[in-house]
């Protein structure tokens, strides 16, 4: 991107699925950061299904709002902006049936009466071609294109005279094409963040198939035949909300790939060879994850030029930072030895508006939950539905309609920031609902008061 109208500069960071930065080189990236004199880098990443040109929209509406919101600000000098870049997934849009109260928190893990994600409106090829893009892998691109056919074929003999066996051995082989495209386990500690992978690596897809639909709110197919055969109905529409889980899954753990191994060392890099400036990190829902886990790739704390943290409706675990002490999984959570790196605040915005957050992302874990023997409402909860969980010092605040940058932020602290009365439109986003709703003027006040907050 060319420099802000006002002079700023700007620079378009590209990362691969596997942290590799691609664009520019690093050497040419830092040492023009040190001649543009640079000493508060603001740098944010896109969260999900957000395509090169969606993403630099996204940073042509905040960069100048940010700038605006930040400048003068005391505590804050020279500004400079990364957009980061990362081949995340998309989904295709659906019409999903919206939470019947506008901003309830739905995430129980049962069907809702007229509660549906929309998913079976899609055709296998649908689904297929937007997650397609998203693998560099030909062998794996092709897999996906599969997966999208056998459901097509699945969809046409419901209700024929097809064996149940040779539905059963259909289902078989779109699980097994799952399994082979799933990411490495997580790392010892991130196991609060993969709920969703009892569904992905089921060894009786007949069955949790069915109940993937029933969670989704997924219906048989438009007359699917009733009777004996309904059960293969259901099933193939769940291999679709399987997919989407994977999808979930996949960008989560994607994310976590960039921010740990690609941004976390640039960012040590770029401390090593100007250690003056601050840098501010900003995430998106996926995104959000991203630049979380760039903490636990920086090196040590003296090593960090981390100075604020903002988490804008983030699509990750809430108890990601979480200490052991009051943590459902009983040890301390993926990033909670990381939370130093910062030398400021660590916020994050969370809103019930946001549906995709609070309503169907828990859904995404619904055989782990009920495998779980000691169930937790929010066990799987996600950090855009109510902020960092478990976590000390913590506050809470709420962000004024009117905006506005004195929320008194310290070093140090996590601060749960309910944006509900700005974060909020609904409005031709029947799945994710305000999800989204982040390009406003309180929400890059927010950004700056948090940058202004450094120790």
């Amino acid at each position: 991107m060319p420099p802000l109208p006002t002079g700023e500069p700007v620079w378009n960071l590209q990362f691969d699925e596997n942290g590799q930065l691609t664009s520019p080189a690093q050497g040419d990236f830092l040492a023009q950061v040190a001649a543009a004199g640079v000493t508060d880098l603001f740098a944010f990443s896109h969260g999900w299904g957000a395509s090169q040109d969606a993403a630099s929209r996204l940073y042509g509406q905040m960069f100048p709002m940010i700038r605006n919101a930040a400048h003068g600000l005391p505590g804050l000098g020279k500004l400079g902006f990364a957009g980061i870049y990362w081949p995340a997934l998309w989904f295709p849009p659906t019409p999903a049936t919206p939470p019947a109260q506008a901003g309830a928190q739905q995430a129980d893990t049962g069907a809702q009466v007229n509660l549906s994600a929309g998913t079976a409106a899609l055709s296998g090829a649908d689904i297929a071609a937007a997650l397609r893009p998203g693998f560099a892998d030909p062998a794996q691109a092709d897999a996906i294109t599969q997966i999208g056919q056998l459901i097509d074929e699945g969809e046409s003999a419901v209700g024929s005279a097809e064996s149940d066996d040779a539905k059963q051995q259909r289902l078989q082989q779109i699980s097994q094409l799952v399994r082979s495209l799933m990411p490495p386990p997580p790392a010892d500690g991130e196991y609060e963040d993969s709920g969703e992978t009892a569904l992905l690596l089921s060894n009786d897809p007949a069955t949790d198939y069915q109940a993937a639909a029933g969670a989704f709110g997924t219906a048989a197919p438009a007359g699917a035949q009733q009777g004996i055969g309904d059960w293969f109905g259901q099933a193939i529409n769940g291999a679709k909300d399987v997919l989407r889980v994977f999808s979930y899954n996949t960008m989560k753990a994607r994310a976590g790939t960039v921010g740990r191994n690609g941004l976390g060392p640039l960012l040590a890099a770029l401390h090593a060879q100007s250690p003056a400036v601050r840098v501010h990190l900003i995430g998106h829902s996926f995104g959000a994850r991203l630049v979380s886990f760039a903490l636990s790739g920086v090196g040590a704390p003296a090593g960090s030029p981390v100075a604020s943290l903002l988490l804008l409706q983030g699509a990750f675990s809430h108890w990601s930072f979480a200490h052991a002490q009051d943590n459902p999984f009983g040890s301390p959570g993926a990033l909670n030895a990381y939370a130093d790196r910062v030398h400021g605040p660590l916020v994050a915005t969370h809103t019930v508006y946001d549906w995709a957050v609070g309503v169907w992302y828990p859904k995404a874990s619904f055989l782990a939950q009920q495998d779980t023997e000691a169930a937790v409402a929010d066990r799987w909860g996600g950090m855009g539905a109510d902020g960092f969980q478990a976590v000390k010092p913590a506050e809470d605040k709420s962000m004024p309609a009117q905006g506005g940058t004195g929320y008194g932020f310290a070093p140090g602290t996590f601060y749960r920031v309910d944006a509900a009365s700005v974060i909020n439109d609904t409005a031709g986003e029947p799945f994710s609902g305000a999800h989204s709703d982040i390009r406003k003027i309180p929400v890059a006040q927010l950004a700056a008061a948090a940058a202004a907050a450094h120790a």
